[in-house]
């Protein structure tokens, strides 16, 4: 049993990329994908698709990004930050930068998911989920 599911598909995430997999699959669940959809619309994996598997199963497919000059991933650090035992929570004055701007931080508001930059923009503060550089 998996006790935080975000850091699980992090986890993965990084390990794909740290070993150079195109590909990495993990459970669906709304978090999950909302976290997938946004890095994806940031340009940090090239595609996603969830695909239904067996009886009521569904499973997250992200195709991981690559530079084709160099073959990096463009995702260079994927740290999780607020965890279940110790939770992090700010307000929209003091959402942290991350590298002074040129990475995101992905943030659970009352509005939904959302990166760092679309938060301070609204005005919304929450629970600092992640940050991706």
């Amino acid at each position: 049993m998996i006790t935080d599911p975000i850091a699980d598909c992090l986890t993965r995430i990084r390990n794909g990329y740290l070993s150079n997999n195109m590909i990495v699959e993990m459970q669906y669940s709304k978090i999950k994908k909302d976290i997938i959809n946004i890095l994806y619309n940031q340009g940090l994996i090239s595609s996603y698709k969830i695909e239904r598997r067996k009886k009521e199963k569904f499973v997250i497919k992200v195709a991981i990004k690559y530079n084709k000059y160099t073959g990096t991933s463009v995702i260079k650090c994927i740290k999780r930050i607020s965890k279940p035992s110790l939770r992090q929570y700010c307000k929209y004055k003091k959402i942290p930068r991350v590298i002074n701007g040129l990475g995101i931080a992905i943030l659970s508001t009352s509005k939904g998911i959302m990166t760092d930059k679309i938060a301070s923009k609204k005005k919304l503060g929450g629970e600092i989920i992640c940050f991706i550089y």
